[in-house]
């Protein structure tokens, strides 16, 4: 088998000596590869070294053809327009400067042959449902998914030989994924995809697990890629209980052992103190005893050692991955208090709300296409409850006013915007808990996954997952503890065993909770007890449940 991307002997580490991968060995071919593993192995690295973002340390990258890389979070700029984003900016100039009669050759040269890129460039926009944006719309105006998939149709105008997707489906409304799901389904050439999104893992030909530093490749998709491990797993923990039983037999024989040699010893020592034989010869025999004794017990040692080795080795093979353990604080709210207002919102048909109050504990879940608002909406009511704020900070439209009742307001926000990259994880976190001690601190991010030197990385060196973890660690530990927690996409950029553990985190939260997400599984798994959903043109309204 041929194959686009060979990864010899690569290593990378940060600047700050922290080894991402290390002799990593990895080849991907013709066709849909899924890339997964638990967040801070190295797989958006990984893609930016095939990519050519990054250089390795040592190693070699050879890849056949052009790379086009969507990576987890775009270089947006607010300044930038779709047209930016697209790439097409310098020949859409050139164009309109030739229709104007500037015929100059280097007008010409910057067009090449691309006369019709205006239209392949909204045929490729309204292919991924973004006709709605014109080329010279701003990225400011645009939402997390809109960015997503204007970032997807500048490689797939583009046409390049290797496609490489870095959490794609990340703040994608349902109709965005599977418009995304078709586009990766029909894709010709080779493609790398980075994604916890079940649906999308089930459309590739083969999964790459990336796990401690090394590159596992299994045929076929998700589904098939948990049925080997389901029969791997099941072996595995038949040789953990085949161990556990050769250990207890080697204690028991150890135990035999000792009991044996010392009868011997006892026995030898009345024979010699009767001196029933000649003294050399009692004492040759006392020697030979002992000499056989200590090899006995050393034998029966060593088997014991041997035992628990091989258990450990066993129990090694069925470990769990490291999960996010997060013990939110106790933040009860009672049932009657009434926890957040937004008034003035637009109520454009019957049946949308022209007022939202959130009373006690409720589990908001805020659904609805990108571009509608959502966004806007938790950034008004985080707003609201800073401070220095008026009272009715927080604007969502004209005539629209946010309080909150309770303090403690975190809000989680999709970009993670709210760490110093030049800060280490503790600093970060100490930022929002000012009185926290440096060891309260660290116990708290141990329950994240920060142990150590761990908890010492620059929040710039960060995975995206990892970034997600010290984000919400930042949050949940900071001073006063969240009464209402606002998150927007909180499952961007998490593997799939830390979107279940973050799950039932929450599930056990006990103050208000408003959740904007598109991933359903995920909010089924939070006993959500109220569904809102937000249209551009319809406002805000209770739906049933999803």
């Amino acid at each position: 088998m041929s194959f686009s991307i060979v990864c010899s002997d690569l290593s990378f580490a940060w600047p700050d000596g922290t080894v991402v991968l290390d002799g990593l060995d990895a080849a991907f071919g013709t066709g849909r590869t899924g890339l997964i593993g638990v967040n801070g192995s190295g797989k958006s690295t990984l893609l930016r070294l095939i990519a050519g973002e990054l250089r390795p340390a040592s190693g070699t990258v050879r890849v056949a053809g052009r790379v086009g890389h969507l990576p987890q979070n775009l270089p947006l700029g607010t300044a930038r327009t779709v047209s930016d984003l697209l790439g097409i900016t310098a020949t859409r100039r050139a164009l309109h400067a030739i229709e104007r009669g500037e015929v100059t050759e280097e007008h010409f040269a910057a067009v090449g042959d691309d006369w019709d890129v205006e239209e392949r460039a909204r045929a490729q926009l309204d292919r991924l449902g973004l006709a709605h944006l014109g080329l010279d719309r701003t990225v400011a105006a645009l939402s997390g998914g809109e960015a997503v998939m204007v970032g997807l149709a500048a490689l797939l105008l583009a046409r390049p030989d290797v496609l490489l997707l870095d959490e794609p489906t990340n703040n994608l409304d349902l109709d965005a994924r599977r418009r995304l799901y078709d586009a990766v389904a029909a894709w010709p050439g080779v493609l790398v995809v980075v994604s916890h999104d079940r649906r999308l893992l089930e459309l590739v030909d083969e999964i790459a697990d990336l796990r401690d530093g090394a590159v596992r490749t299994f045929g076929g998709n998700l589904p098939a890629y948990e049925e080997v491990l389901a029969v791997e797993r099941e072996a595995a923990e038949r040789a953990v209980r085949s161990a556990e039983s050769h250990l207890r037999r080697q204690r028991r024989e150890l135990e035999e052992a000792r009991v044996k040699l010392a009868r011997r010893v006892r026995y030898g020592d009345k024979m010699y103190d009767n001196k029933r034989e000649p003294k050399v010869v009692m004492n040759s025999r006392k020697r030979e005893a002992q000499v056989s004794a200590g090899k006995h017990r050393i034998m029966h040692e060593q088997r014991l050692a041997d035992a628990r080795e091989r258990l450990a080795e066993a129990e090694e093979a069925v470990r769990e991955d490291e999960e996010i353990r997060v013990e939110l604080p106790a933040t009860e709210v009672p049932a009657g208090r009434t926890v957040l207002t937004v008034t003035g919102l637009r109520a454009p048909e019957p049946g949308s709300l022209a007022e939202l109050v959130v009373r006690g504990p409720e589990r908001i879940a805020l659904v609805g296409p990108n571009g509608s608002g959502k966004t806007t909406l938790l950034r008004a009511i985080a707003d609201a409850a800073v401070p220095e704020a008026p009272p009715e900070a927080g604007a969502v439209a004209a005539g629209t006013a946010v309080r909150t009742g309770v303090a403690g307001v975190r809000y989680l926000p999709q970009r993670l915007d709210v760490l110093d990259d030049g800060l280490s994880v503790v600093d970060n976190v100490r930022a929002f808990a000012p009185s926290a001690s440096v060891n309260a601190v660290r116990a708290g991010l141990a329950r994240f996954l920060f142990r150590g030197a761990r908890a010492d990385r620059l929040a710039g060196t960060l995975s995206g997952g990892e970034r997600f973890r010290a984000v919400l660690a930042a949050l949940l530990l900071a001073e006063p503890a969240p009464r209402l927690l606002l998150l927007d996409e909180p499952t961007n950029n998490l593997d799939m065993a830390s979107v279940r553990r973050l799950g039932e985190a929450l599930d056990a939260y006990r103050g208000a909770l408003i959740v904007v997400s598109h991933d359903l599984p995920f909010l089924r798994t939070l006993g959500i007890t109220r569904w809102l959903r937000m249209d551009a043109a319809a406002g805000l309204s209770e739906v049933d449940p999803m």
